[in-house]
């Protein structure tokens, strides 16, 4: 893919789009990032000069609504940047012929009844706003053509660049004798620049569909939380919670592990341990972020 123009949008500011940045530039594409001051992302005819200013080859969306519990009552500008963005993308990559990657979420899952990874082809249910907008999403790129792009879905981000649970919880533990996090959720946490080799990766097979992309192995939230902070070096002792205690606007599933098996079939690469890749961001920050 070396001189392969990959326009990345969120690749400014984003914790992904950043991730895939640096793997795009290692790679040998002729990476650019944009950001919002680059073109109004909720307008079609903006995004469209865009394109035709840009003429990418490939264009990776790495710009979500995000804010879980605030999208409960946004959940028409949630809508926006969620689900009409992707379906504009979508329609102006079969217009230009460029190759769209598109990031989802293991939020598109309940979680109820579950004890096994979920598939690519297990059937959504969103539990809030946000899931229902992302999912949202999937279907308007889907509508435009089922068979043309490629839409990752993965989950539990930390990383280089912005706040994330991770860095919440080492700030935390630096004034805190005590944690209490909630140990009945279980995800995917997920490195953002392993995240970005492995949809690299599919970029660079041209694959279309839907993929589940995370680090290898299960996680709750007060375990990531708990080798986090031993891993910092902290005295902090984690308290296992269960959900009602840690009440939010937002549903969240239970249980939303996602199985990469059909990623590895296709790319050949079996995504580390989230444990491995907690560890060097732990220590990436302890170096330059703290």
């Amino acid at each position: 893919m070396a001189g392969l123009k990959a326009v990345i949008l969120g690749g400014k500011t984003g914790m992904l789009g950043r991730a895939l940045l640096d793997a795009a530039l290692k790679m040998g594409l002729d990476a650019l990032p944009l950001g919002r001051e680059d073109y109004d992302m909720l307008d079609a005819d903006s995004l469209a000069r865009m394109v035709d200013r840009e003429e990418p080859d490939l264009l990776f969306n790495a710009i979500a609504y995000t804010n879980v519990d605030k999208a409960e009552e946004e959940e028409d500008q949630a809508q926006a940047v969620n689900a009409c963005l992707p379906g504009n993308l979508a329609r102006l990559a079969k217009a230009h012929g460029f190759q769209l990657i598109h990031f989802s979420t293991d939020f598109v899952f309940d979680g109820k009844n579950r004890s096994t990874p979920y598939l690519e082809n297990d059937e959504p249910n969103p539990l809030c706003a946000y899931g229902r907008t992302k999912l949202a999403g999937e279907r308007k790129i889907l509508e435009v053509d089922p068979d043309r792009f490629c839409i990752v879905r993965t989950a539990w981000l930390f990383g280089p660049g912005r706040k994330n649970f991770v860095k919440t919880m080492l700030t935390l533990a630096q004034d805190r004798d005590e944690l209490r996090v909630v140990h009945d959720q279980i995800g995917s946490p997920t490195y953002t620049p392993d995240l970005a080799s492995l949809s690299l990766a599919l970029a660079e097979l041209d694959v279309r569909g839907i993929f589940h992309a995370a680090n290898s192995g299960v996680a709750s939230w007060c375990e990531l939380a708990a080798e986090a902070i031993s891993l910092g070096g902290f005295n902090t002792t984690v308290t296992a919670i269960p959900t009602e205690e840690y009440p939010t606007p937002a549903a969240r599933p239970a249980y939303s592990v996602l199985d990469t098996t059909k990623l590895v079939k296709i790319t050949g690469v079996t995504p580390r341990p989230w444990v491995q890749a907690l560890r060097d961001y732990v220590y990436l920050m302890s170096g330059t972020e703290s």
